[in-house]
């Protein structure tokens, strides 16, 4: 299936101005929350889109203005590999689409002219598999998947408010994650080494697959840290 990039210039002038405004991130771990400055305005949904509602309305509570997804995704497009930027075009959750704010989006294109853009699609539970994976982008063109954008998408637009994604690849589209992986997230955000090595002795064949997955998640990190020292504090926004 094409990808959104076919519909957009190669270089993506934002007309008008959205202004300053405050930026609340919601992000599902501890680790993409530490790459963010000091004094953002931040959510930790450890993965879970119910808690991603509740963090997304705190932050408006807070006084954020807009909204970002910001963090970790798994690829559906095989074109993309770790460590790939993507900002979404639109999010889609279940049978909603939910277009991005276009200046905001234009905006991040223009200070980060190597990621790639798309459809992101908005999970309830972790896509593990590469086949389900692929699935998802040859069903409905999107390029990424994660699991607190959908929720932002549709608290934003609820309130009227901009929102935007910026995601990097930590599992490309053809592989598949570990089981023991699940258990490596508790519901703040942190890491649970202790449970994955618990899983990981009832199934220690998945150690290369966890190996592999710290390297590609690290790849991941180190391009959202990067991007940030582009965007600026006030993310392109």
């Amino acid at each position: 299936m094409p990808s959104d990039e076919e519909s957009f210039p190669s270089t993506c002038w934002p007309n008008g101005a959205l202004g300053r405004v405050p930026v609340g991130v919601v992000v599902g771990m501890e680790s993409e929350a530490a790459l963010l400055p000091s004094g953002v305005l931040v959510g930790i949904a450890g993965a879970d889109p119910v808690a991603a509602e509740y963090q997304a309305r705190r932050l408006l509570d807070q006084g954020a203005q807009a909204l970002l997804s910001f963090g970790i995704a798994g690829a559906t497009d095989p074109a993309l590999a770790s460590g790939d930027l993507i900002i979404a075009t639109e999010v889609i959750d279940g049978l909603d689409h939910f277009p991005v704010d276009s200046v905001w989006m234009c905006r991040l294109l223009n200070a980060l002219p190597e990621a790639r853009r798309g459809p992101v699609f908005a999970a309830n539970r972790v896509i593990a598999g590469a086949h389900s994976k692929r699935g998802l982008f040859a069903s409905v063109g999107a390029r990424a998947v994660d699991m607190e954008s959908g929720t932002v998408a549709r608290v934003a637009t609820g309130v009227g408010c901009p929102f935007a994604v910026l995601r990097a690849v930590a599992d490309p589209a053809g592989f598949s994650l570990p089981s023991a992986a699940a258990a490596g997230l508790g519901p703040d955000g942190k890491p649970r080494p202790f449970a994955v090595l618990a899983r990981l002795a009832l199934r220690p064949w998945q150690l290369p697959g966890l190996i592999r997955l710290g390297l590609e998640s690290r790849a991941a990190h180190l391009a959202l840290r990067g991007a940030l020292d582009r965007v600026g504090p006030g993310f392109a926004l």
